[in-house]
């Protein structure tokens, strides 16, 4: 029999009845501070198979935990550990002031960067490693309830270098490739960081909007054309400001093994991890609506043969679409698309859908050409599932 999921409490305003024998039963509580909820603790509800994960527990409620409850302490971490949603731009960039370049170094997203460093990448401490496990396992658990308000083939990842310029006219491309197909439904995902992977989410972020706005956006964005540039942040913060989204969302996965390149605050969803290894595997795997590939370096030729490796064994149903951005790197300067082709011609891949091109219509009707369920999911959604606007 299939074991039965335990239901998730991450607000005090959501706090459980007890059934009719008066017990509370498996139920997962995340950061619930029971000082705050007194009657609640003074109703003498027992408590039996559940989990209090980072929660403040009064004295006078010890006797109401059973046997069989597990208890994780708050662990004292510069980050929330038990973390039950999504970060935002928002939440990441805590305390930066984009009048104030300055004020980058002790935002939110910084300090857990200086603490991971100095903790270091290897750190073998094991309060460390395990806050750091258990916060990738929130994000993930975070992701999968955002995700499941969609229909797993809307979800579409691009792939590409993090030194694309802001100015290159490959930047503009992705970016007009990822407004198009958000404004034809689909949820697009990407590595969260800068160069093509914000290129995703500022196409996504714009959608819905005129593609004269779109220019006066890329040309605010322009005056800081790559991450190490002074004004990068500011320049994306200034666009967010002046054309705001409220209807359509992206789903941004970034790291903190890459924390010295900052995320995309495009995304207004944002899954952060400690672990690069759990983030690349993630990221490809939710892509089931196919994998727009624009030039990269190391990291986008590993994620192009571990996508292969997934399509190839099926791993996730049905293969994915392969879109190849640029016709003379993949077939040429790094032939990739070359191998995948001889590859897919002898038959090692069933049902693959591989095209390389230089056209932008061409990358997106590949995508919408994948067999889809009708996509009514477009909508900016709230992390407490209520349309914001």
């Amino acid at each position: 029999m299939k074991a039965q999921p335990y239901q998730e409490v991450s607000e005090i305003s959501h706090l459980p009845a007890p059934d009719s024998t008066g017990f509370i039963t498996h139920y997962v509580f995340q950061y619930i501070d029971f000082n705050k909820v007194p009657q609640y603790v003074a109703a003498g509800h027992r408590f039996s198979d559940c989990c209090f994960l980072g929660c403040e527990i009064p004295s006078e409620m010890e006797d109401q935990i059973g046997r069989t409850c597990l208890l994780f302490p708050r662990m004292g971490r510069t980050y929330n550990v038990f973390r039950s949603r999504l970060y935002s731009g928002e939440d990441l960039y805590e305390g930066y002031d984009p009048e104030n370049e300055d004020s980058f170094e002790t935002c939110f997203d910084s300090r857990v960067f200086t603490d991971y460093k100095e903790k270091g990448k290897d750190c073998t401490d094991i309060r460390e490693t395990l806050g750091r496990t258990l916060h990738d396992r929130a994000m993930s658990d975070a992701m999968n309830a955002f995700l499941s308000r969609f229909d797993p083939k809307q979800v579409v990842a691009i792939m590409g270098g993090h030194s694309q310029r802001r100015t290159d006219a490959s930047y503009k491309r992705v970016a007009l490739i990822s407004k198009s197909l958000t404004e034809k439904g689909k949820l697009m995902a990407s590595g969260g960081g800068p160069g093509a992977m914000e290129a995703t989410h500022f196409g996504a972020w714009m959608a819905g909007r005129t593609l004269e706005e779109f220019e006066e956006a890329l040309e605010i964005l322009s005056v800081a054309p790559t991450f190490s540039d002074e004004g990068w942040l500011r320049s994306a913060f200034e666009v967010r400001k002046k054309f705001p989204q409220s209807k359509y969302c992206s789903l941004g996965i970034p790291t903190w093994f890459y924390g010295h390149e900052p995320a995309s605050p495009f995304a207004t969803h944002i899954a952060k991890y400690f672990y690069n290894s759990v983030r690349e595997d993630t990221l490809l795997s939710i892509a089931k609506g196919g994998i727009i590939y624009s030039p990269g370096s190391a990291g986008t030729i590993q994620e192009i043969f571990q996508d292969a490796a997934q399509n190839h064994y099926a791993t996730f149903g049905d293969p994915s679409p392969m879109v190849f951005l640029g016709v003379d790197f993949f077939t040429r300067e790094v032939p990739i698309y070359t191998l995948m082709e001889d590859l897919l011609q002898r038959g090692k891949y069933k049902g693959l859908m591989l095209s390389v091109t230089d056209d932008m219509q061409e990358a997106i009707d590949t995508i919408m050409a994948f067999p889809t369920p009708a996509l009514n999911h477009t909508s900016f959604v709230s992390e407490t599932g209520e349309e914001s606007f």
